[in-house]
């Protein structure tokens, strides 16, 4: 039997990798669909760090803590949704924070349970069908390739 994908040696070396690489910040981001295979995209405001973006579910990983810490705890904060489970490591992307940290997103399906999403950070929310995701940077529209490709 294989391994978890999410397994505490894979965390492990996507951190220190980061560390090793001169990343100063790290991010998570969850790929969120529903049960019609629409992504939870959400909406930064037009006065915001890259605004009008839209973008996963994200946000950095607090000292102390680990990657699906984060997950949980970021899409609490950003949609008022529960995550369930974690899924598989999708990859990651670099980009410069707006204080210009090398920042590193590290990106993971989940699923996640709740009524209504709340917002807290961003304007609008939308789940995205495949014509509506382009929308995305380039980033994630790989993100979003790898995670259609994994059997989405």
């Amino acid at each position: 039997m294989s391994p978890s994908p999410l397994d505490t040696a894979l965390l492990d070396n996507l951190a220190h990798t980061a560390e090793c690489d001169g990343i100063a910040k790290t991010v998570v981001g969850a790929v969120i669909a529903d049960s019609d295979g629409k992504v939870l995209l959400l909406h930064r405001p037009a006065d915001d760090y890259l605004g009008g973006l839209w973008e996963l579910p994200s946000g950095g990983v607090n000292a102390g803590e680990t990657l699906t810490e984060a997950l949980h705890r970021e899409v609490a904060e950003e949609t008022g949704l529960t995550v369930t489970t974690v899924g598989d490591y999708l990859g990651h992307f670099d980009y410069r924070s707006g204080s210009g940290r090398a920042t590193r997103q590290f990106n993971f399906t989940a699923t996640a349970t709740g009524e209504t999403i709340t917002l807290t950070e961003h304007d609008a929310h939308l789940w995205a069908d495949p014509t509506q995701r382009n929308q995305v940077s380039s980033a994630v529209q790989t993100i979003l390739e790898t995670w259609h490709h994994q059997g989405a």
